[in-house]
């Protein structure tokens, strides 16, 4: 009797913490992906373009959930409180990490604080844009234009504090001009205004610009990187039409609610990675006018960092508030 009592509290002993292993692993039900901007912008594609591998790597489905609203502010602020579990995430960008925190005296959240950085997803330069049959045929000619349409002539943006906004603004300050800021909930209605011509300009990723470009919706009038875009040679860049200043890139990236456990954040990091060296994800993204950008946790937040300490300075220095 005694020696069955032994076995048994023997085996319980060794069952244990396998069990408390088996029951504690991550991921043990589906993870949400939560994307700050409508369907059919830039984010979108990087969400969607990443879930199917996500979905392979960690066992379990990723489920995009879209929070739009305040250029991405709402979803950064929604995350802040979600429980530190791994089971909430957000695809982070430039608007709501490295520029709207700086237009506002409060804000909900502190972006190099309230957060656990993941990883890095993409980088890419931006496209200005304009309908397809504008007059101007290049961003130098869209200038001369907005000076002689002083006061008609509007900008659009995926939302306030978003970096189409601020994109925008630093052509203004680049220029010399003063197009209006016309902001929109998310890529897709800023482009379809944009091809309706009820706004001229809209400066955005390829993700979101670059299959209206192909379809002749939409004309490409310059880049914002340091060179031109594989996608888009015969582009030039703003530099290279005398707008030098007008230099730009965007950032996305993965992230969690702060205080997220060691483990899941090494786990989400090299899946994230893994997922990111596949051939056909770069060519997706490629494909899009955008870069894959495997940055790992400590990297990430030391770019966001960079990004905010640029783009906090030319909100000073232009003045820009939106509250």
């Amino acid at each position: 009797m005694q020696r069955r009592t032994f076995l048994a509290a023997s085996s319980a002993l060794w069952l244990a913490p396998r069990v408390g292993r088996a029951q504690g692993a991550y991921p043990s039900k589906p993870v949400r992906l939560v994307i700050g901007f409508a369907p059919g912008g830039g984010l979108d594609f990087t969400a969607r373009t990443l879930q199917p591998g996500l979905e392979a790597a960690l066992g379990q489905p990723v489920v995009v959930d879209y929070k739009p609203g305040a250029g991405g502010v709402i979803a950064a602020t929604e995350l802040t409180r979600a429980a530190a579990d791994g089971y909430t995430l957000l695809v982070a960008n430039t608007g709501p990490f490295a520029i709207a925190p700086y237009l506002r005296s409060k804000m909900p959240y502190d972006p190099l604080k309230d957060f656990t950085y993941i990883g890095q997803i993409a980088e890419a330069a931006y496209i200005a844009a304009t309908r397809a049959d504008h007059p101007a045929r290049d961003l130098r000619q869209f200038v001369e234009w907005a000076k002689a349409n002083a006061g008609k002539a509007g900008f659009a943006s995926s939302g306030i504090g978003a970096s189409t906004h601020l994109n925008g603004e630093l052509l203004n300050s680049v220029a010399g001009i003063d197009l209006l800021h016309v902001p929109y909930k998310g890529s897709a209605p800023a482009v379809t205004d944009l091809i309706s011509g009820q706004v001229q300009l809209l400066i955005d990723a390829g993700t979101v610009l670059l299959p209206h470009i192909r379809s002749g919706k939409l004309k490409a009038l310059a880049v914002t990187g340091a060179r031109r875009d594989a996608a888009l040679p015969e582009v030039p860049t703003a530099a290279e039409q005398g707008f030098k200043g007008m230099e730009s890139s965007g950032f996305q990236g993965l992230v969690g609610p702060a205080g997220l456990p060691r483990e899941v954040v090494e786990r989400l990091s090299a899946e994230l990675r893994r997922v990111l060296a596949q051939p056909e994800v770069k060519v997706k993204f490629a494909g899009a006018g955008s870069e894959v950008q495997p940055r790992d946790a400590t990297a990430f937040a030391a770019h966001v960092k960079a990004e905010a300490e640029k783009w906090s300075a030319l909100i000073r220095q232009r003045r820009i508030q939106v509250d």
